[in-house]
């Protein structure tokens, strides 16, 4: 009896449906694979980031100075003497500068944003100009309004003399209210050039395709900015807002070398408190104390906007 033979075609088919050979090696999996990408990256931040705070946290809770060596675990301690002082009041002054060296040059930046996206005539050359202040460093921002304010020779007073507004020399260091308003329009000349950069760029991806619109069924420039390009505006005014704050609160070189936190603390802010604390009174337990309580507060505000500003922004 003649067998058969099986197709080739038939043959190759099974071959190709049998499964391979196990080589005896496993594959890393996804998750293996992401792990092992991040993995410099999380050891980075640990180093750079992580182990510096926890350790000058940690810090706050010994009776430790720069000037002797040892250290004695006091807990909570160098917290509580911190609260006993004026805390409220070196709360209420962070608050003050980070606010309005957040508002003012937002609503600055928003104006000339506006401006330059309606296309006026030289508006490149302008952008270059206005762009000044944000590439010179925060000390030289610094020594130029230290100049321009000075009560002897500064630019304020001499062009105040010439105009016949003045007749003795104004000195607006003495006064807490004036100090703590020069810091902030220093901050605020020196920040609104990066926040102009931002609001502009968020204005020119607004849709004209809904401000064509807005205009067909009658709205005007109020109405248009009002209900098209403020709502496209919410993801980069809640981002540019907090990023402004987050910087202002921890903010410290202008402030040192504007006022050194005077007149008679009134431009103390927890920067220039943590600073004092640890490089001039050299006590470095309640300098961590600064910081442990300098964090609870400024995790206050951020917690606010990241809970109720990103539903506004949704």
């Amino acid at each position: 009896m003649k067998l058969k033979e099986r197709p080739a075609a038939s043959a190759s088919a099974d071959s190709r449906r049998a499964p391979p050979e196990s080589t005896g090696r496993r594959g890393l999996s996804q998750t293996q694979i992401a792990l092992a990408l991040v993995a410099p990256a999380l050891v980075l931040y640990g180093v750079v980031l992580l182990y510096p705070l926890i350790a000058s946290l940690w810090v706050g809770l010994f009776d430790r100075s720069l000037v002797r060596p040892g250290s004695e675990f006091v807990g909570l301690q160098n917290v509580l003497d911190v609260l006993s002082e004026d805390f409220v009041g070196l709360t209420l002054r962070t608050l003050v500068f980070a606010t309005g060296a957040t508002v003012l040059p937002f609503l600055i930046a928003f104006g000339l944003a506006l401006l330059l996206n309606q296309g006026i005539k030289g508006q490149g050359a302008l952008r270059g100009i206005l762009l000044f202040p944000w590439i010179l460093p925060g000390v030289v921002v610094s020594f130029l309004w230290l100049w321009i304010f000075n009560p002897n020779n500064g630019v304020l007073n001499g062009a105040l003399r010439e105009l016949g507004l003045i007749e003795e020399n104004l000195n607006v260091f003495t006064s807490p209210w004036q100090s703590m308003l020069l810091i902030i329009v220093a901050k605020a000349w020196q920040t609104f050039p990066w926040v102009m950069v931002m609001m502009l760029a968020g204005l020119q991806a607004v849709s004209r395709d809904l401000l064509e619109a807005v205009s067909v069924d009658g709205g005007g420039t109020l109405r248009r900015f009002w209900h098209v390009t403020l709502p496209s505006l919410r993801g980069i005014i809640f981002t540019v807002l907090l990023l402004e704050l987050l910087w202002n609160f921890q903010h410290f070189e202008m402030i040192w070398v504007l006022t050194r936190g005077g007149p008679a603390d009134a431009t103390t802010t927890f920067s220039v408190e943590l600073y004092e604390t640890a490089f001039q009174s050299f006590d470095l337990g309640r300098a961590g104390a600064v910081g442990i309580l300098w964090l609870a507060v400024l995790s206050i505000p951020v917690w606010l906007f990241t809970k109720y500003g990103d539903r506004r922004v949704r």
